[in-house]
């Protein structure tokens, strides 16, 4: 009998996500159908119900949901917990176990794909929202020798900084404060992207040979990565390899088989120009 995933969101006329496992679904063996659903914004758990209803046995989940995916969620994972927020869910029964793998898929893509390992490197991360407090708890399960946190609101960065503390070493910063440090990995977590903005940070924090990364993808070359470019960082990225390492994670969790993601990557991939 053919399994059936989904993932679930509002709008959805953009998601990658039945392309992306559908390929892994055919690369592993796995006898699985995966849909989108595009739930009114009024209607999640509605939707959820009726999916679990239906047969389903998991779902990814995408903006706006993953707070209301994080309060119906009978078992969180420590990832999703600290999140605060939810991506992925696994239905057995009553039972609804959730898990947060966008962290641990921008971690994937940095040090397996992009062959930058965090431990011992300078770190900033750019933005105090949701993006960001997902990526703290896998980026400092790696050791880096600095994390900092930098927001429009420092006492928000400050925040998530006090929350992660018993986790590892990092710091919050506003913007203002970043002068006379430089980094060798540049994550911007802000929405300024989504816009075509640019997030306020200065060239002086890209470390000569330093890796900039865009969590936003399919986009170019953004306002975010023509300012790494022009202050000479050695490395660009955007997020799609984080969209394919993510779903791989799900994917492994549902299923118990890891994908292999370098070729759906290549074929995600727009060239940053």
């Amino acid at each position: 009998m053919t399994d059936r995933y989904a993932v679930i969101g509002n709008p959805l006329g953009h998601t990658k996500s039945p392309l992306i496992h559908g390929s892994f679904a055919r690369a592993t063996g796995q006898d699985l159908e995966y849909s989108a659903i595009e739930a009114p914004l009024d209607g999640f758990k509605a939707a959820v119900n009726a999916f679990r209803a239906a047969g389903g046995r998991g779902m990814n989940v995408t903006a706006p949901f993953k707070l209301q995916a994080f309060e119906i969620a009978t078992e969180l994972s420590e990832r999703a917990r600290l999140a605060g927020a939810v991506n992925a869910m696994k239905f057995d029964g009553e039972r609804i176990a959730a898990e947060n793998f966008d962290g641990v898929g921008l971690v994937n893509d940095i040090q397996r794909n992009l062959g930058f390992p965090l431990k011992g490197r300078r770190v900033l991360l750019l933005g105090a929202g949701g993006a960001a407090r997902g990526a703290l708890l896998p980026f400092l399960a790696q050791q880096p020798a600095e994390l900092v946190i930098a927001n429009r609101t420092s006492e928000k960065a400050q925040a998530l900084a006090t929350q992660f503390a018993s986790f590892g070493t990092l710091r919050a910063s506003g913007y203002a404060n970043l002068a006379g440090h430089s980094f060798d990995i540049v994550v911007n977590a802000t929405s300024a992207s989504l816009r075509g903005e640019l997030p306020p940070v200065r060239t002086e924090v890209f470390a000569r040979g330093c890796l900039a990364y865009e969590l936003a993808y399919g986009k170019g070359l953004t306002p975010f990565l023509r300012l790494a470019q022009g202050a000479g960082a050695a490395h660009l990225a955007d997020g799609v390899g984080m969209l394919v390492e993510q779903a791989a994670e799900a994917f492994e969790w549902w299923r118990g088989v890891r994908p292999d993601t370098r070729a759906m990557i290549e074929q995600l991939t727009v060239p940053l120009a």
